[in-house]
């Protein structure tokens, strides 16, 4: 065991604290009982900073801390695009997504589908969701998470995994979405604390004792080349970010694709009391994605001096954790922790949501709300049981996990954008045109990385989104049924946005535009 019985002590408190906490606040008023409602939206009720926590949360999790370390000591800061950019497409989303979305009052992105184009449409997008959520993401979240409970403790991998599934589900499976929710504030002031704790330790260290600024200072020096924002094309990891078309090309589709269309991200904004207060918390979220970069690529800078010659980048992370002080590892632990169960239990109950909303109720419509929500806690038990069988198949044999993430969902995402952006703002897209996108997506996709691997992945997406995008407009136009009977209207969706709001987003652009003309 690498871990002392102080930070096993605590490690234990914020578990028993956090169900416990999760718990209360799912509890019901007297005579009242669970609806969908209130299990996959949290009865509409979320305000502004439980939004802005919670969609962080379900972000930042193993694949994020554990694989963007790992890129952070493979690639260096340039890595961090991912995060910066996410920033500004949360602003983009919040300004002309969220009024289309909560306009309709949707509970999942394949209802809106249905909504807009038709029935197949749904159907398809809903399997497709499934699968990734339980195949790619789930199954990411638990093994790297294992990974890194083994690398701090010694605990087998599958008794890492099956540690964290359950308590994922222990706090909740009974609340649903309110649960996650509203006990995510919690977990990311833990997150937020303890990884700035790890990223000051760590260049303390390499500065000797000098403080965390002089260790900047120093990594800077010592490590140049780490420190490179646009990678050239004679940079070893320019097939992974090359250069400047991650400002201009791919790295948009990647990003309006997961924050805009992701069922397990957008659903905590569909969950909101009001529009303005959806806005609100995407804001929050943008500002602390500026800060994410400080929490996980910086560590992964510094282990390169502090632990190098590691086999996998993957270890970065976990490794700097076991040089952590008795009580302070047991802190940060938790914090690792506390990312990894909320975007398994983000993730689980948004695939709850999907299965019982998008197909279960369609073949038994007439099943009273009690069922539907029994039937969502089995979806969501039976999800996790699934990922912890297949995760060391698929996930085992990869060095960093995090760009095999973006890799295989590179290959479905540039469709994902073609069909929703077509289909809030172009009229006359019609439901063939918005499947024969998505699917192009994966065959375009398969075409490129087997007949042009010298293309990066990230070039190969903002290509395969023009063409999926430009294939539905063909057919379309070819099919001449003018205006789609279900298109949206805009005008009328009010995509005005309070001053507050405008502020917040310029100063987020301006900073990210300080970012890189910093670290050019």
């Amino acid at each position: 065991m690498n871990i002392e019985t102080l930070d096993i002590a605590l490690f234990v408190t914020y578990v028993v604290a956090l169900i416990g906490i999760a718990w209360w606040v799912s509890r019901e008023r007297t005579g009242h009982e669970k609806d969908t409602n209130d299990y996959f939206l949290a009865g509409s009720s979320l305000p502004w900073w439980a939004i802005g926590a919670s969609l962080i949360a379900a972000n930042i999790s193993a694949e994020q801390i554990i694989g963007m370390s790992g890129s952070g000591y493979k690639i260096g800061l340039a890595i961090a695009a991912y995060e910066w950019m996410a920033a500004l497409t949360l602003i983009i989303v919040g300004k002309y997504f969220l009024p289309i979305f909560l306009k309709h009052k949707i509970y999942t992105m394949p209802q809106f589908l249905e909504q807009r184009y038709d029935h197949r449409v749904r159907k398809v997008m809903a399997i497709f969701w499934l699968g990734v959520y339980i195949f790619v993401n789930l199954t990411a979240v638990l093994w790297l998470g294992a990974l890194a409970i083994n690398t701090i403790t010694g605990v087998d991998l599958v008794y890492g995994m099956i540690f964290l599934g359950a308590f994922s589900l222990a706090y909740s499976l009974y609340g649903g979405l309110k649960a996650v929710a509203m006990t995510d504030i919690i977990q990311v002031v833990l997150l937020v604390l303890g990884g700035l704790f790890l990223s000051y330790t760590a260049l303390n260290l390499i500065s000797d004792g000098n403080g965390p600024v002089q260790g900047f200072i120093d990594l800077t020096n010592q490590l140049p080349e780490k420190f490179d924002m646009i990678l050239s094309e004679d940079n070893p990891n320019y097939m992974d970010l090359p250069g400047i078309s991650v400002l201009i090309g791919g790295m948009w589709i990647m990003n309006l694709s997961y924050w805009g269309f992701n069922q397990y991200i957008i659903q905590r904004t569909l969950a909101a009391k009001s529009l303005g207060e959806a806005q609100k918390g995407i804001v929050f979220a943008a500002f602390l994605k500026l800060l994410m970069p400080l929490i996980v690529v910086v560590p992964g800078i510094a282990a390169v001096l502090i632990v190098p010659g590691l086999d996998r980048a993957d270890e970065a992370y976990p490794s700097l954790m076991n040089l952590m002080p008795v009580g302070l590892k047991g802190v940060i632990f938790a914090a690792l922790v506390a990312a990894i169960v909320s975007s398994l239990a983000s993730m689980t109950n948004s695939v709850s949501t999907i299965f019982t909303m998008d197909i279960y109720k369609d073949r038994k419509p007439d099943e009273t709300q009690h069922h539907y929500v029994k039937v969502g806690r089995i979806v969501s038990f039976a999800s996790l049981i699934i990922a912890m069988i297949v995760a060391k198949p698929l996930l085992g044999n990869f060095d960093q996990a995090f760009q095999y993430i973006q890799e295989f969902t590179g290959f479905f995402t540039p469709g994902i954008v073609a069909l929703f952006a077509l289909g809030m703002f172009w009229k006359r897209t019609t439901a063939n045109a918005g499947l024969v996108a998505a699917v192009g997506s994966f065959v375009f996709s398969l075409l490129g990385w087997m007949f042009w691997p010298s293309l990066p992945f990230i070039d190969r997406v903002g290509l395969v989104f023009l063409l999926c995008t430009a294939l539905a407009v063909v057919i379309s136009l070819m099919e001449g049924k003018g205006q789609h009977q279900h298109a949206i209207e805009l005008g009328e969706i009010d995509f005005k946005t309070k001053s507050s709001f405008n502020v917040a987003s310029l100063a987020v652009l301006m900073i990210v535009a300080a970012f890189y003309i910093t670290w050019w």
